[in-house]
């Protein structure tokens, strides 16, 4: 399994209620049998149409603080890597001219018998 899976996971699970509730019919329909006051209707509407615009905002903004987390953590994630692979660089270098050193050793050694 991938490693990435995890925290995708683990990021996700929390609003698995939320999505689900979200999903389910939460408006006030026209009754066909009944005819209420229109005005009443149209305001028992717009009161839910705002309710669900103000939820709306405030999961906009708790995913985007996620996403800023999720970012910061990636840069901080890549910050390392990057460190790593100039390390390993290095140590390629030093490996590099060592054998070139040993090799030169080796070949004035046969050039002298």
């Amino acid at each position: 399994m991938a490693m990435w899976i995890i925290p995708a996971l683990k990021a996700v699970l929390p609003h698995i209620g939320t999505i689900i509730s979200a999903t389910a019919p939460a408006f006030t329909k026209k009754s066909g049998d009944a005819t209420p006051d229109q005005t009443q209707l149209l305001q028992q509407q717009i009161s839910e149409l705002q309710t669900a615009v103000s939820q709306n905002a405030t999961h906009v903004k708790e995913l985007a603080e996620q996403l800023q987390r999720t970012v910061a953590a990636i840069e901080g994630a890549a910050s390392v890597v990057k460190a790593n692979d100039q390390r390993n660089q290095q140590f390629s270098v030093a490996a590099i001219a060592i054998s070139a050193l040993s090799l030169g050793v080796v070949m004035m050694h046969v050039l002298t018998l």
